[in-house]
């Protein structure tokens, strides 16, 4: 089945915020979605699978460089970007 999500990562008391951000993307783009980014938040779309197993990644990357906050939204029913 394939999903989208909507993520938000939110680095805590990091002096820069910038690179576990590009790694989560980096992580998302790696596992074969589609990623939109935004200013507060990054769109993705792909299978179940591999969209979780993406997210979980990328969070424990975040977490790994300090504390970290993800919030996610979750869709079976956007479409993905080519069809809307």
């Amino acid at each position: 089945m394939s999903i989208a999500a909507q993520a938000s990562l939110y680095p805590l008391r990091q002096t820069s915020i910038g690179p576990p951000i590009r790694e989560a993307v980096r992580v998302f783009r790696q596992h074969g979605l589609e990623t939109r980014i935004g200013e507060m938040s990054t769109l993705v779309w792909g299978e179940e699978g591999a969209l979780f197993a993406a997210l979980q990644e990328a969070f424990r990357q975040a977490a790994a460089c300090g504390d970290a906050v993800m919030v996610v939204t979750l869709s079976n029913a956007c479409p993905a970007p080519e069809e809307a």
